[in-house]
């Protein structure tokens, strides 16, 4: 089997226009040491960042929906790095696919992450451009999945707050009420008290140096009441 259609079948899709995955493949350094015409990858790359970024937010702000503009950029952030989009090319085996000069591949070329990122760009814009942007976002939803789980299980692991209200409306069919009880020190040392309420009843308190730091507390202290009861 040929290296194109393994590729194709890892990322489930055939293309029709082969001459465009061919591009995506093909680095500066295959040209200039062969002396061909046509186009490299980096045009492509420009295209597909813009691709993955549009896809990703997308993918984010649905599965996401109670993070904030910060938190989804900076999860953004972490699913478009170079490291990020280098690590799903190694799962797709795409460096011993790429077109590179023989220069570049007897000094690393073919792991190295800034080559292995671009790859993924330009493989990303020419599913875009043979397929629209529908099988673009289709090929990107499957490569994803498994670090969208991981970062899903990080944040309920640090959110409380989310996880007490999705456990709450799930199970009891209401919300929790946060009530800051007290607040004492000064204006620059000032310590908070948060307790929570659910169906009228106090399930946890919490104490911080921020009211939202004693709300994650307060939450932490909810949940651990909930699952024992």
């Amino acid at each position: 089997m040929s290296q194109l259609k393994k590729l194709q079948e890892k990322i489930s899709y055939r293309f029709r226009n082969l001459q465009l995955l061919t591009q995506a493949l093909t680095h500066r350094s295959w040209l200039h040491q062969e002396n061909e015409k046509g186009e490299d990858n980096e045009k492509l790359e420009f295209l597909g960042d813009s691709v993955i970024e549009l896809v990703v937010s997308h993918l984010l702000f649905v599965r996401f929906p109670h993070l904030n503009e910060g938190g989804l950029s900076k999860a953004r952030a972490s699913l478009v790095k170079e490291a990020t989009l280098a690590s799903l090319a190694r799962g797709l085996g795409l460096g011993q696919t790429l077109r590179l000069g023989r220069g570049e591949d007897e000094t690393g070329g073919r792991q190295k992450n800034s080559i292995l990122a671009g790859g993924t760009e330009a493989l990303a814009a020419a599913v875009y451009l043979d397929g629209g942007y529908k099988e673009a976002f289709r090929v990107l939803e499957r490569l994803y999945a498994p670090l969208l789980e991981e970062m899903g299980e990080g944040l309920r692991d640090s959110d409380f707050k989310t996880s007490l209200q999705e456990y709450t409306q799930r199970h009891l069919n209401t919300t929790p009420q946060y009530i800051l009880a007290d607040q004492k020190g000064p204006d620059h040392d000032k310590t908070f008290e948060v307790t929570i309420y659910i169906g009228g009843k106090v399930y946890g308190k919490g104490k911080g140096r921020s009211k939202k730091e004693a709300e994650q507390r307060a939450a932490a202290e909810a949940l651990k009441t909930l699952r024992k009861d």
